[in-house]
């Protein structure tokens, strides 16, 4: 099993900490480096920096959203960031929530699924430097009736093939995933519900394929905080947690809150987003269980962590990211360390 690191969303006075956290992943051989984006700081800008000032990582988006860009636009970017990396970009892609892909974008949150999969298509085709021509249902390229013509990408990637993640979490997108992607991205993953909740949709897809799950890279983010007093550990997750299963989306279409009901906490995920969704986010993150959190992060001394990363691994996850908790640059490059600590301890190196 692998490691990587996930910076989260840049800014917040954190870019110089972000760096340094990144560059030290680095030096303690990291496979990935991961930044997000939402409505601040754009994805590429923030992976060309930091592959700028790194000599081994492979830099990824987790995630460039699908409605922030043509699939045109995304396939040129992919492959500037491949080619000025020295062959080390990773693709993840995902569509966002109603909430930015409508309120941000402008752009109508319907049919996630097959929006994907045209996207998807469109961009490995591009990629490939053939002549972009494409017919679907979102997606008509040239428009037709007009003076435009199929036209090839001019720059040449370093690999002939980018790898494709897609974060995934309701059944049916994990299954599409299996089916036309490299590599899932996840999120609040539990060891112990791994095969029910991501893994057995993954093989489906992987099946209706052709294919196995060899190759296929299982790629969850897990935060993970050092310490002996892991109850207090896990509160300093509960606003997180709170924020994603009560706050994210609509009421009706709040993935991680559905993603929590399937782990066994319906009654806990409707209370966490009554209160939450009703302003009272202090009592939202109380609402929050200790084993969800648990089961969701890496909590405790470097022993306990070791013990975890071996649940992840036996339960098919290939690569680890990390996201180290702490207020300073030497709480969070702690957590890199110890991210490395337990890997060997638990004989996963």
């Amino acid at each position: 099993m692998r490691l990587g690191i996930n910076l989260g969303y840049w800014g917040a006075g954190m870019d110089a900490d972000n760096l340094a956290v990144a560059q030290e992943a680095d030096r303690l051989g990291y496979s990935v480096c991961w930044a997000a984006e939402a409505y601040g700081s754009d994805g590429p800008t923030v992976l060309s920096w930091v592959a700028a000032q790194t000599e081994r990582i492979d830099v990824g988006s987790a995630i460039f959203q699908i409605p922030a860009r043509t699939p045109a636009m995304t396939a040129m970017t992919a492959a500037t960031l491949d080619s000025l990396s020295g062959g080390r970009f990773r693709l993840g892609l995902g569509v966002s929530g109603p909430q930015v892909s409508e309120g941000w974008y402008g752009v109508k949150f319907d049919k996630p699924l097959s929006r994907t999969r045209e996207y998807v298509e469109i961009v490995r085709k591009a990629m490939s430097r053939e002549r972009l021509s494409y017919e679907g249902e979102h997606w008509t390229l040239p428009l037709p009736g007009g003076p435009g013509k199929p036209i090839k990408l001019t720059v040449h990637p370093q690999r002939e093939h980018i790898p494709l993640y897609i974060a995934a979490i309701g059944p049916r997108n994990l299954e599409q995933t299996g089916e036309i992607a490299d590599g899932a991205l996840l999120i609040f993953p539990s060891a112990a519900h791994l095969e029910d909740t991501a893994l057995r949709h993954i093989r489906a897809g992987r099946e209706k394929a052709g294919l196995t799950l060899d190759g296929f890279d299982v790629s969850p983010t897990l935060p993970l905080a050092l310490g002996d007093d892991v109850s207090a550990l896990a509160d300093v997750f509960r606003p997180y947690t709170a924020l994603y299963v009560g706050g994210m989306g609509s009421r009706k279409q709040n993935f991680y809150n559905q993603l929590a009901q399937r782990m066994g906490y319906e009654r806990e995920a409707a209370e966490i987003q009554d209160k939450y969704l009703g302003g009272d986010k202090d009592g939202a993150a109380a609402a929050v269980p200790h084993d969800l959190i648990d089961a969701t992060s890496l909590l405790g001394p470097v022993a306990r962590i070791a013990d975890r990363m071996t649940e992840y691994a036996e339960a098919g996850v290939t690569t680890l990211n990390l996201s180290p908790a702490g207020f300073t640059l030497d709480e969070r490059v702690a957590g890199l360390r110890a991210g490395v600590e337990a890997l060997e301890r638990a004989g996963l190196a």
